[in-house]
């Protein structure tokens, strides 16, 4: 059974000295393909140049190159210029992550929505997939959506935690989902467990969004309390249950969605 991990942040500090281990354990774990997220210029670099040290062979280590809504007051003329210099990189496989945040707001929303805008014009243009992010925003992101998504390769909606409505709109939009840890947490996430049984084969892609969402069906909970893809399968797990899936089954369709995707070797 092998498994790919859509959404990791293998730049986070956290993982500093650490990231060869990591890797070693995910594959362990059955996880053999990884994409790491770009969530601004600098990381989508730092993600770039990990991927080339930590797997010379390119089978392995994937990334992302964008800017993530919360950082969309830094965008400008010379950060379209970087941004595309980085997708013409091998190892870059998807725009993003990119979209909209209206939960935190860590950036003015005229300018999430221009840094948007930008980022979906160049993933058309080079027909690159786009890895978005959405939070308290499926509206406004479906109505921007509207006008590139017959241009647009393919995206997908990252970490979905919405609801019936959002999810629904984004499948009518053929876009693709990702599932994280949240489904594993009984406080918050048990909505997500009729939902996803709704998302058909070829749309649906799992993923940890490490060190971000340890699940909490870990057992035994790691003492540094940091996720990392080598916890993927207990994802993989709680998806298959809710969708009357075996895990075989699950893990199956969901690797070939996301090498699809991806592109992955």
């Amino acid at each position: 059974m092998q498994l790919i991990d859509i959404g990791v942040n293998l730049t986070n500090s956290s993982f500093h000295q650490h990231e060869a281990a990591i890797i070693e354990r995910a594959r362990e774990a059955g996880v053999a393909q990884m994409v790491v997220t770009g969530t601004n210029l600098d990381v989508s670099e730092e993600a770039l140049e990990l991927c080339q040290q930590l797997d010379a062979q390119g089978q392995c280590l994937f990334a992302t190159a964008g800017v993530h809504p919360h950082e969309a007051s830094t965008w400008s003329g010379e950060s379209e210029r970087r941004l595309r210099e980085l997708l013409k990189a091998p190892r870059v496989r998807a725009v993003g992550e990119c979209g909209l945040d209206f939960n935190r707001d860590f950036s003015p929303r005229p300018l999430q929505e221009s840094a948007l805008h930008a980022q979906l014009a160049l993933a058309a243009e080079l027909q690159l997939p786009v890895f978005l992010h959405e939070r308290d925003a499926s509206q406004r992101l479906l109505a921007i959506l509207k006008d590139y998504r017959d241009h647009l390769s393919a995206a997908v909606v990252h970490c979905f935690t919405g609801e019936r409505d959002a999810l629904f709109a984004y499948l009518d939009m053929d876009l693709h989902i990702g599932i994280t840890g949240w489904i594993c947490d009984e406080r918050r996430g048990t909505h997500l467990h009729p939902l996803v049984g709704d998302i058909a084969q070829g749309r649906l892609m799992l993923e940890t969004d490490a060190p971000y969402l340890l699940p909490r069906s870990l057992r035994p909970k790691p003492k540094s309390g940091r996720n990392e893809p080598a916890y993927l399968p207990y994802i993989l797990r709680e998806v298959a249950m809710h969708r009357d899936e075996s895990v075989e089954q699950c893990a199956e369709h969901t690797t070939a969605t996301a090498k699809a995707f991806f592109k992955l070797p």
